[in-house]
């Protein structure tokens, strides 16, 4: 059965991680994702990290269900062959600095003079106005301007330290492909598209407020800061590391019993939840000693025991191996034509009736440019002109 956005087409000229990861979440579900490449490089991360025959592991999974057209939109005639395939598309999606689209003569306007009822996606670092539109992003800038380094800083020193994830990338691609689908849903319901517009700035601080900014959602708390932990909940045992933790008076109680430890139940630090809050790098400090005595297995079979989030801290390698992921499904391997056997997430939703899945692997640079120009009336004539002159390939 299709997927849920089949019958839709996206054109997607993004590059490296949060416009690519965008539209694959498109493509999983289902809908006909065109990437739009420049000649000779392509997507830059196509060389980003033991590549094979042109696909390296990040454009590997961020470019799969996509189908790869190389066309040189830095000359007037490439524009063209891309406004012929806007013509057909439903969605255009782009993550150029502002102000560059439009100079390439590909903004808004203009591809919504071919396609009225065009949804336009523009990703960008900081938004289209303000002091920091000129700059060049990358994941690190979002990290430290959004308060995220702030955030993950050491508690001892102060000392910022960025997530060695690209959160920001990340967030901000599933951030746009929420919204894609959305004005997809809107012009379902009205007929007309529309100009979707996304910072990253905007999209990771909207991300990390409900918990991160709390103590400045009250105007007159501003400036107050909630007391944060001196550690975080890693904790060692004789063989490992596990996390564990309680929130609810329940859970306290069930910790309390798994650690041995019943006198804190009753402990007036510990009572309710606002003294475990105050009281939190001590609670913390306290379950670590404990914790230290003995192996991992055992201590999580008593907190389950006693119901108590809890969890061994995996490695990489383990993840692939955990019974629960593997219950899940999660991992599929598979052979790419080109790049060998891999491995990859399926898609993280579920859908009864119009399951999304793993149709096409990674394509080459430009694997696909024949036949996607071909389908839309390009004559094969046309089509060697446009290759002779470097317009395609």
């Amino acid at each position: 059965m299709p997927g849920p956005l089949d019958g839709y087409r996206v054109i997607d000229v993004t590059q490296m991680i949060s416009g690519p990861v965008a539209t694959m979440v498109l493509g999983d579900q289902g809908a006909d994702v065109i990437k739009v490449e420049p000649p000779a490089t392509g997507d830059l991360t196509r060389a980003m990290g033991g590549t094979r025959r042109g696909i390296a592991p990040p454009f590997a999974t961020a470019n799969r269900n996509k189908r790869s057209v190389v066309i040189n939109l830095s000359d007037a005639r490439g524009v063209e062959v891309l406004k012929r395939l806007v013509a057909s598309a439903d969605i255009f999606v782009q993550n150029f600095r502002p102000g560059t689209a439009e100079r390439m003569g590909i903004g808004a306007a203009a591809l919504r003079a071919v396609k009225p009822n065009l949804i336009y996606v523009s990703i960008s670092g900081f938004g289209e106005t303000g002091p920091y539109i000129h700059k060049r992003v990358y994941d690190p800038v979002i990290q430290a301007l959004s308060g995220l380094a702030s955030i993950q800083g050491d508690q001892e020193t102060g000392r910022p330290r960025m997530m060695r994830l690209i959160v920001p990338d990340l967030v901000s691609a599933l951030t746009a492909a929420q919204a894609m689908t959305a004005a997809l849903l809107a012009r379902e319901r009205t007929g007309l598209g529309q100009h979707v517009r996304l910072a990253m700035l905007d999209a990771v601080v909207a991300f990390h407020w409900p918990e991160a900014m709390a103590a400045h959602t009250f105007i007159d708390q501003q400036g107050r800061s909630y007391r944060q932990a001196s550690r975080d909940l890693v904790f060692e045992t004789t063989d490992g590391y596990v996390t564990a933790g309680a929130v609810s008076d329940t859970e306290w109680r069930g910790m309390c019993r798994a650690l041995e430890r019943p006198e804190w139940i009753d402990d007036e630090r510990f009572a309710t939840i606002a003294a475990r809050a105050r009281n939190l790098s001590e609670r913390l400090e306290l379950t670590a000693e404990v914790l230290k005595t003995k192996s991992s297995a055992e201590w999580l079979a008593r907190l389950e025991a006693q119901q108590v989030p809890s969890a061994p801290i995996l490695s990489r390698d383990e993840v692939l191996r955990d019974p629960q992921v593997v219950a899940n499904e999660l991992i599929v391997e598979s052979v790419h034509p080109h790049a060998g056997a891999m491995r990859q997430p399926r898609p993280a939703a579920r859908f009864s009736g119009t399951p999304s899945e793993l149709r096409r692997p990674a394509p080459l640079l430009g694997e696909h440019t024949d036949e996607v120009l071909t389908s839309m009336g390009v004559a094969p004539d046309e089509l060697a002109s446009l290759r002779a002159a470097g317009i395609v390939a």
